[in-house]
């Protein structure tokens, strides 16, 4: 895995300045790479297939009128369509991801993409979260 341009992304996605709020990790060959980053949900949603496994970091706002937070989540993306020796090495590999990125509300294990839609990662970030006194998100 190339750690320096995965701390890059990582840090983009963190940083409150930037647009930025997801970025996807996936293979190539036997070697995580940086594949995108970007604003818009329905283009991070495209980045995966049944055939696919992955990583991603997402920044996800939740909070009411009077107080606006952000939070993050790791996903592991492992499609159906996934082998079993390519799945179990997911497993050890999620490990060097998490040495990048360290800091994260919810873990979300994902097979599909309706597991990724954001309003359900949205409603697992809140429950983390604890209290939730507001109006709305």
């Amino acid at each position: 895995m190339d750690k320096s341009a995965a701390y890059d992304v990582y840090n983009d996605v963190r940083n409150d300045k930037s647009e930025t709020n997801w970025t996807v990790l996936k293979y190539e060959g036997n070697q995580i790479v940086v594949d995108s980053s970007g604003e818009d949900y329905g283009e991070f949603l495209n980045k995966f297939s049944d055939d696919e496994r992955g990583f991603a970091f997402l920044r996800i706002e939740t909070g009411d009128e009077m107080s606006k937070r952000k939070k993050f989540a790791l996903v592991t993306f492992i499609g159906s369509n996934v082998g079993p020796l390519k799945r179990a090495k997911v497993g050890t590999d999620k490990a060097q991801v998490k040495e990048v990125f360290q800091s994260f509300a919810i873990e979300i294990l994902a097979n599909d993409k309706s597991d990724l839609k954001v309003e359900k990662i949205r409603e697992e970030v809140i429950k983390a979260g604890g209290a939730n006194y507001g109006t709305g998100c």
